[in-house]
């Protein structure tokens, strides 16, 4: 069988045995930080299995997109080396929450795999948590296995859990014998031995147990099932085959590799590995940008990047030396985008992205590789066997190389990695900043846990009006519960309701005020909190109590100022893929009452022509006075009807589908205008890069942005005033100004370069020798890079055999270049005088043998320059 036809038979059985049929979700878990992405086919469920989420149904099956290549599961460093290890797979499961548990689970993967897929039973074995007396029994009732083909493990391989505390229980694993041949061959082996005889193929969790935090077991009062058998280590059994790279679903991928570089597959164990390194990669990272992530330097960008960077470096390992993955891109999708039909979507962003990302990348690599071979042969010499970490953060840090390739090209030579002193490096490099609550909440508190528990979910009732009465449930003030606030103070509040839209989706909060008789407080800030919403209040006047009644009023202005800035970033998503392709996918957003910002998936930066168009568009649809319609519908149905759903957003059963005529249709919980009319007028005011393959529009609409148009036509009156001239005559006028100023610049630069050649003369008569080798070390006028290796260039001419070191002091910073002759640069490498000389201005640097440059933050420390280079010069020559 295909993979997809196992694909296809598993869903069919389950949707024949009474089961909802659910689609991948995203590979970036929804409302999941504790997870960097979706790694088994549960994360979509979690919060059905602890209770939090109701469904409409109480069994489920589906194929999950599934990835572990960073965090705590991270496959990435064994990718290429075993025939299993994948960091993007494909997980079948089926689920009941409360329905059926260990019998039915049992009895419909043993038919599934004996009747489906017509595994002989006689290979197939089936393990069972070490207590698990009822699992046993079971397995023997419903598939008549022997006593010796039901094995009993122990907790590390047979008893799975959610996490420290909340569900858990035992589970199952069904083994399919591969057959002594593919064995480890000693006498013991088993169910559970580390060769590959036994493979695992489907792991049925019961969960039936609650983890408190001492560690007791609890039985759940509805016990569910969670299973999952990836796609990839089914389609090798079905298929026969010893490894997943051998199946059908990498065969056109492996096929596309063998024509771009002329190898063939499995010619030798260094192309094999090449070979499965590329294609498990060039998979993930295709299935990551469909879903919205593109390569950056933080979190699940970060991750990309490396998987991109690493598929390059085998790529050379098979010749491939040009930018090669975006042209597998294809080979992905033909094999999967009939399931997967975002892929299909997103095919030709992914290919300009992949490119451009290749295409930097390379500029780096040879770089860094020769920086790496001139420290390990340094390394070498000293008789060293450890890579500083200081080392390995320069190489990331200046030239954007990745530590792993390091790890591999050091760990092949022999070299150790001190990686405690590359996370120290940086650590100190990165500040990061953590989000903060304005109300004093650095993180999560206690009291808000407990007020989760306590407390149900605080309705919004703002969609239906701005005001509302509404009791003060809880006070909080210092991560602790208080009873009252009286005027001056800032509190934390909870409401029985509340008008007041919450941050989120891309939305600022509501601001307003809280009123009761003697009694009035501003609502500053207003965020969610699991169920709750949480209000921040300043008390101007009187004092607010539990139990109290108020009226709660949003500043209508900034509710409608933001809400025109929301339904015209509708508009302008839809217009961005009209002008530009279906490719453009929203990545962020910031919506306010005096701007919006939208970022997007997109390779290149837009055209004047392009921005013109999108405006056009947008407004020639605040033209047309579009109704602007809500509608609350199941996920299923909005789906159905073509609404996006955007990614990172996370939604329930039901929906609410924001329509603009028939020109915008998405998910969305923000507020909005009724009519496209009641936006006036819409503007782009910047447009720019946020990173590889996303870019950023921001835009103003309604009274901002005829603002912005008046600004723009004071400026110009300005202009003309300083001109003196109208506003019509601007663009000659400053045509001839800058002719004139061109003409002047020309003469004082000729002036200028007489001045510094009888400077530099003049310093020629600093040389210094060193062991007979000729030094000048001067500081000179330089205004930047450029003219500093100009000047070197005329130094080194002039010294015809020796070294050239100058620094120039700009804006409280210092340049520096160091340059050596042919001649000497083998024994003196200019790279190695710089990584001497920088740290004494507080600075870094590197080059090549003939050519270094660097750079220092301490001006003042200068004048040590030429002590340190004379002696390193010195030390070099002995």
């Amino acid at each position: 069988m295909k993979g997809r036809e196992i694909r296809k038979a598993f869903l069919d059985y389950f949707a024949q045995n009474g089961h909802e049929i659910v689609p991948s979700s995203s590979l970036v878990p929804a409302d999941d930080p504790t997870l960097l992405f979706t790694n088994a086919g549960m994360v979509q469920f979690k919060r059905v299995f602890l209770g939090e989420e109701e469904r409409p149904y109480k069994r489920a099956a589906s194929c999950q997109k599934c990835m572990r290549a960073g965090g705590k599961h991270n496959d990435l460093e064994n990718v290429g080396y075993t025939a299993r290890h994948h960091t993007f797979f494909e997980m079948l499961g089926n689920f009941s929450f409360g329905d059926y548990f260990k019998a039915e689970a049992i009895a419909y993967a043993w038919e599934f795999l004996t009747k489906v897929l017509g595994l002989p039973k006689e290979r197939l074995y089936a393990t069972v948590f070490r207590e698990d007396d009822e699992a046993e029994e079971l397995w023997r009732k419903i598939s008549g296995l022997p006593a010796e083909r039901i094995v009993r493990l122990g907790e590390k391989d047979n008893f799975w859990a959610m996490g420290d505390t909340g569900p858990c229980g035992p589970c199952s694993e069904i083994i399919y014998d591969q057959g002594p041949e593919v064995g480890c061959g000693r006498p013991e082996c088993a169910p559970g031995c580390d060769c590959d005889r036994f493979l695992e193929i489907w792991n049925l969790v019961f969960m039936q147990y609650e983890r408190d935090e001492s560690g007791n077991l609890q039985p759940l009062p509805k016990p569910s099932i969670d299973t999952g058998m990836g796609l990839e280590r089914i389609a090798s059994v079905m298929q026969g085959v010893q490894s997943n790279y051998d199946t059908d679903l990498f065969a056109g991928i492996m096929q596309g590799i063998a024509e771009l570089s002329g190898k063939e597959y499995r010619e030798s164990p260094e192309v094999t590995a090449a070979f499965r390194v590329i294609a498990d990669h060039v998979r993930a990272a295709t299935f990551l940008m469909a879903d919205g992530v593109v390569p950056s330097n933080e979190g699940r960008g970060y991750v990309l990047r490396r998987i991109i960077r690493r598929a390059e470096r085998f790529g050379r390992t098979l010749g491939l030396t040009e930018p090669f993955l975006f042209r597998l891109v294809a080979t992905v999708v033909a094999e999967f985008g009939d399931f997967y039909p975002e892929l299909k979507r997103a095919q030709g962003a992914v290919e300009k992205i992949l490119q451009i990302e290749e295409e930097r990348f390379l500029e780096t690599l040879a770089r860094g590789l020769e920086i790496l071979e001139e420290e390990l042969k340094s390394l070498s010499e000293k008789g060293a066997k450890r890579i500083p970490g200081e080392v390995i953060f320069r190489l990331y840090d200046t030239y954007g190389f990745p530590y792993d390739i390091v790890r591999d090209i050091g760990l092949s030579r022999g070299f150790e990695l001190d990686m405690e002193g590359f996370e120290r490096e940086l650590a100190q490099a990165r500040e990061r900043s953590r989000k903060s609550w304005k109300g004093g909440l650095t993180k999560a508190p206690e009291v808000l846990k407990d007020l989760t528990e306590r407390l149900s979910e605080t309705p919004f009732v703002g969609y239906e009006g701005l005001s509302a009465k509404a009791e003060v449930l809880a006070l909080i003030k210092e991560d602790q519960e208080i009873p009252e606030a009286h005027a001056g103070e800032k509190v934390l509040a909870v409401f029985s309701r509340t008008p007041f839209y919450p941050e989120g989706g891309g939305q600022v909060s509501d601001t307003g005020l809280a009123l009761a008789p003697g009694f009035k407080a501003e609502v500053k800030d207003v965020r969610r909190f699991g169920n709750l919403i949480l209000h921040e209040l300043e008390v101007v006047e009187g004092t607010l109590r539990k139990g109290m009644e108020v009226d709660l009023e949003v500043l209508s202005e900034r509710r409608l100022a933001t809400a025109r800035h929301h339904t015209a970033t509708h508009l302008l998503h839809a217009a961005l893929r009209k002008v530009l392709g279906e490719h453009v996918r929203q990545a962020g957003s910031l919506v306010a009452p005096d701007r919006l910002r939208f970022d997007f998936t997109h390779f290149e930066p837009l055209t004047l022509e392009e921005i013109r168009s999108v405006e056009e568009l947008v407004n020639a649809k605040i033209r047309e006075n579009l109704p602007v319609e809500v509608k609350m519908v199941s996920f299923k149905e909005a789906l159905s009807m073509g609404a996006m759903a955007l990614f990172g957003e996370k939604y329930g059963e039901r929906v609410r589908v924001i329509k603009i005529g028939d020109f915008s249709l998405e998910l969305c919980g923000g507020t909005h205008v009724s009519r496209t009319g009641d936006l006036g007028f819409f503007k782009i005011v910047a447009e720019g890069s946020v990173s590889a393959g996303v870019r950023r529009i921001e835009a103003l609409v309604g009274e901002p942005a005829l603002k912005w148009v008046f600004s723009l036509e004071d400026e110009r009156f300005k202009l003309a005033g300083l001109l003196k001239c109208s506003p019509s005559e601007i663009e000659h006028r400053v045509s001839g100004l800058l002719a004139r100023i061109k003409t002047l610049e020309e003469e004082i630069s000729r002036l200028k370069r007489g001045e510094v050649r009888k400077t530099l003369e003049e310093k020629l008569q600093e040389v210094s020798e060193v062991s007979g080798v000729k030094v000048i070390c001067a500081e000179v006028p330089a205004r930047d890079a450029s003219e500093l290796r100009e000047m070197g260039d005329f130094f080194r001419d002039k010294l015809g055999s020796g070294v050239v070191f100058l620094y120039a002091v700009n804006d409280g910073k210092v340049q520096m270049v160091a340059m050596v002759t042919k001649d000497l640069a083998k024994k003196i490498p200019a790279g190695k005088l710089m990584q001497a000389v920088a740290p004494v201005v507080d600075g870094r640097g590197g080059g090549r043998p003939e050519m270094a440059q660097g750079g220092g933050t301490r001006p003042e420390a200068a004048s040590g320059i030429k002590e340190v280079l004379l002696e390193k010069v010195k030390e070099l020559v002995s």
